[in-house]
């Protein structure tokens, strides 16, 4: 059985569909999202057990089936033809999609996305447990503890080389987003023994986008080009994290605009 997705709109304009990552919400878009609205119809999805979005137990969550379920909630609210960003696992998500139905996806931009590494992974590796279970014991601590500097160290050193600029809202939204994540761990699950391996169409214009301080996807293991589509615009951000919307703002926001066509 499969559970209806949460769909936010904003903005004017061709849509635009974000695809946030693993243990994330569609509120990781914020620092961007208001910009974006002024040229694009902004369309934000909670993946199942994510945000605002129900998780069913036994849902398919690969890569591939969730690309599957995006697209067809798509067409029920009528959105047709769209650019497309996806984040972490939402850009793997995001390269399925454009895989699947290349007469519907515009433009492609992977922000530091998920799937491109030779060796898939076989278990979870240990960090991913420990983030949830840090987030869930001091959920009830943190809308005080991240006042301070320790606290926001302590949940967000390793995302970002710019975390002391993070503002509290994005550090609280992203510490609840991962403690209410029941689709955490079956969205982990998904991507075992699995990349992304499909070609893309160069009709559709992508840019891919890392961030040259990424821990979450080094480029020594999780980076790998002969994995992205040959046509492909790949990018490295300078002092930026897993997160290039939180880190480089407005460098995302131009690239997102030229991959799609739009003049600054």
């Amino acid at each position: 059985m499969n559970s209806p997705l949460n769909i936010e709109k904003s903005g004017a304009g061709d849509p635009l569909v974000l695809i946030h990552g693993l243990g994330s919400a569609s509120n990781a878009f914020k620092p961007i999202r208001p910009s974006l609205d002024k040229d694009f119809m902004v369309v934000t999805v909670d993946l199942p057990g994510h945000g605002k979005s129900p998780y069913q137990k036994g849902e398919l969550m690969d890569p591939e089936s969730l690309a599957l379920k995006i697209l067809e909630q798509l067409s029920i609210e009528s959105i047709e033809n769209f650019n497309l960003a996806g984040n972490s696992l939402g850009g793997w998500i995001a390269m399925e999609m454009a895989a699947i139905a290349p007469e519907r996806v515009k433009s492609l931009v992977g922000i530091a996305p998920a799937g491109l590494w030779l060796n898939p992974y076989h278990a979870r590796y240990p960090g991913t447990a420990l983030a949830r279970i840090l987030a869930k014991n001091t959920i009830k601590l943190a809308p005080t503890a991240l006042h301070f500097e320790t606290a926001r160290r302590f949940g967000f050193a390793d995302v970002s080389p710019r975390w002391r600029d993070f503002s509290y809202e994005l550090c609280l939204d992203a510490v609840i987003a991962m403690a209410s994540a029941q689709g955490y761990y079956p969205a982990w699950d998904g991507m075992l023994l699995r990349r992304f391996d499909r070609e893309i169409s160069e009709s559709i214009p992508v840019t891919i986008i890392f961030g040259d301080s990424d821990r979450t996807l080094p480029e020594s293991s999780c980076q790998e080009r002969s994995l992205a589509p040959r046509h492909a615009r790949w990018i490295i951000f300078p002092e930026t994290g897993h997160a290039p919307m939180w880190d480089s703002p407005l460098d995302l926001i131009d690239e997102i605009k030229k991959t799609a066509g739009v003049a600054k």
